[in-house]
């Protein structure tokens, strides 16, 4: 808006008080051309194949094999006794399939060391890559050294017995890559 007068010849300073609609005008029309240069852009759109996804297929769950020692050196897999000679074809089995199983061990907390070190090295010389223990969390009566903790009678561990003589406060299984 302008508040001056372009007419000067009595000297009087009164104020324009009119819009100067020549700058809106040219704003619009600005407006106008480009709304009418792209108008016919929005209209026309290319048309294009795209190429088909087909859907991935659901990962299943592994197979979970349950591998527990007892204090006596008896491996049992999944809950059935086996003897250490067959123990090496059946991890060989196992790791052919696709997808891999899981392997979880269940020791007693008086399984000796070296027998359980020979089932890893089986597993892992067979290539098993995915193995994890099976622990308990400690307690006042596992430490207090209950002899029969994870023995139901029958010498074989039971779910949730424990499975180091630290067993700590472990997860359930904490498996290994």
């Amino acid at each position: 808006m302008a508040f001056g007068s372009f007419d000067q010849k009595n000297g009087s300073a009164s104020p324009m008080t009119e819009i100067n609609m020549v700058p809106l005008i040219d704003v619009m029309l600005v407006l106008l051309v480009i709304f009418i240069i792209t108008a016919p852009l929005m209209a026309h759109s290319i048309k294009i194949d795209l190429p088909q996804v087909s859907s991935k297929p659901v990962e299943q769950e592994p197979v979970i094999i349950d591998l527990a020692m007892d204090k006596s050196g008896t491996i049992y897999w999944n809950d059935e006794p086996v003897e250490q000679s067959d123990l090496r074809e059946m991890f060989v089995n196992e790791g052919k399939q696709d997808p891999q199983p899981e392997l979880r061990i269940r020791a007693d907390a008086d399984t000796r060391y070296e027998a359980l070190a020979q089932v890893l090295s089986m597993a892992k010389g067979s290539g098993l890559k995915k193995l994890g223990f099976i622990t308990q969390p400690g307690s006042e009566s596992a430490a207090g050294g209950s002899e029969n903790a994870g023995d139901s009678g029958t010498g074989k561990p039971q779910a949730g017995a424990p499975a180091t003589p630290s067993a700590g406060a472990g997860a359930a299984a904490t498996p290994t890559q």
